[in-house]
């Protein structure tokens, strides 16, 4: 339709000779109506659907599903220790938080962590690094970690929950003979009371850490 036409379209008329018109002339006669008052109506504009088909169709793809249930699955029966959401408007990037397990040098700890996911979720694994610094054999100094499961052990029946308590798991029981830090890993084997003591301190930083 061109332009002209849709203007036209939404420009309708009446004749108002039939309607009563109760205005005043300057001599007190009613005054002569106008032959035509145009009256306008302004379509209704709706948002386009291709927009709204777009975001279903991102919304609904297989790894944003998984890491729905997912998320639910973690809300309704989650592990000690553990807790983690996608950010607001995300649900590929995740924050989780791992408390440091009971009677041990971790006791008392609180270590946030950050998972990025792709579409390629679940036959791929997530990206996890720890946010909170870490003093660990098989934690690097960017935070990321040195894991089997999210390496070349990774099987799609994990989800968000085996991950994080994976990682849990791993900071009572590193694997010295794969070191991300160097130093971690020859304190943990050589000098243990020393370990726990640096340990400690990242345990206690992780209370005032932003």
């Amino acid at each position: 339709m061109s332009e002209e036409q849709q203007r036209s379209s939404s420009l309708r008329t009446i004749n108002v000779s039939r309607v009563p018109n109760h205005s005043l002339s300057s001599h007190g006669e009613p005054a002569p109506p106008d032959s035509r008052i145009p009256l306008i109506f302004h379509r209704r504009s709706s948002p386009p659907r291709r927009c709204s088909l777009e975001l279903e169709r991102r919304m609904s793809t297989p790894a944003r599903k998984r890491l729905m249930r997912d998320f639910k699955r973690l809300q309704q029966d989650p592990p000690a220790g553990i807790s983690g959401a996608p950010q607001d408007n995300n649900i590929m990037l995740w924050n989780a938080v791992i408390f440091g397990p009971d009677d041990t040098p971790w006791d008392g700890g609180t270590f946030k962590l950050s998972l990025q996911f792709s579409e390629d979720y679940p036959n791929k694994p997530p990206t996890v690094r720890f946010v909170s610094r870490m003093f660990h054999p098989n934690i690097y100094a960017d935070g990321s970690i040195c894991l089997d499961i999210l390496q070349n052990q990774w099987s799609p029946i994990y989800d968000v929950a085996a991950i994080l308590t994976s990682i849990q798991s791993l900071l009572c029981d590193p694997n010295p003979n794969s070191p991300a830090n160097s130093e971690a890993a020859r304190m943990y084997s050589e000098s243990k009371r020393e370990y726990n003591r640096r340990v400690r301190d990242v345990v206690e930083q992780s209370w005032t850490a932003d």
